[in-house]
Parts: C-alpha cells; sequence; structure tokens
C-alpha cells in the first residue's frame, strides 16, 4: 500500500470516527474493516492512533486558524482531512507540503471546492504560524 493509500484509509477511519465518538478507536476500526471500508497497514493505523491520541491538542490547533468557526461546526470531511494533516505535522516526519497536497487532493476527492479551499487556507495559516513560533520562513 502506498502512503497516498495508507492516508486515505487513515482519513476514511477518521471521517467514520467522526459519526461514533462513543466508540472505542479499535471498534471502529474493526467495524470498518468487516464492512470492507479499509484495508489497514501499520502507517494508517499508527496515524489513526495518534491523532485520536491528541484530537483535543490537535483540535485546539486547529481552531486558532479558523476564523468565525469551531471545528464542530466545519464539514466533517473537512475534520478528517484537517486533523489528518495537523497529526502528520505534528507527531511526523512528513514533509509540510506533503500533508497539504494530501490533505487537498483527499478532499477533492470527498467534498467540495470550497472544502479544498477551506482546507487548504487553514492549513496555510498553521504552517506560517508555525514556522513564525520557530523563527523559519519559506
Amino acid at each position: 500500500m502506498t502512503r497516498h493509500e495508507a492516508r486515505e484509509q487513515a482519513f476514511l477511519l477518521l471521517f467514520d470516527k467522526s459519526f461514533h465518538p462513543e466508540m472505542e478507536l479499535s471498534d471502529v476500526i474493526a467495524l470498518a474493516c468487516e464492512d470492507g471500508i479499509v484495508e489497514l497497514d501499520d502507517f494508517a493505523h499508527a496515524l489513526v492512533q495518534q491523532v485520536c491520541d491528541a484530537q483535543t491538542e490537535i483540535d485546539a490547533a486547529i481552531e486558532k486558524h479558523l476564523r468565525g468557526w469551531k471545528i464542530s461546526r466545519i464539514s466533517r470531511v473537512s475534520q478528517a482531512a484537517l486533523r489528518l494533516a495537523v497529526g502528520e505535522l505534528r507527531f511526523t516526519d512528513v514533509p509540510p507540503g506533503a500533508a497539504v497536497n494530501e490533505a487537498v487532493e483527499l478532499c477533492k476527492q470527498y467534498a467540495s471546492s470550497e472544502d479544498v479551499s477551506f482546507v487548504n487556507g487553514v492549513l496555510r495559516a498553521y504552517l506560517r504560524a508555525e514556522e513564525s513560533a520557530c523563527g523559519t520562513s519559506e
């Protein structure tokens, strides 16, 4: 499975989990695998686990860059894409451009053009803030 395919699997699980916040992640994964929705590899599983374990922290980081919005009010597709990208940016060594590009591509596939622009804008603002905090620039 390619990294893109693994990210898509992780995205689908995060999207599914958003409908069942009370369920344990392991149960969401088991049901999705049984239903044939996902075919999970180690990378995707680790990524989903990291995002779910740190969701409060990730959501707070995302909300800092939502102008006039709360994360609970944006589409579930945008939520899943943003959580996945910010999780990757925080917990893996993926290049920032790759994380943003993957999130945008997932939105192109599963959402509207408004979601694509929204997710891209939020992630770009997140990256600019992170670069400023680290004292680096593009």
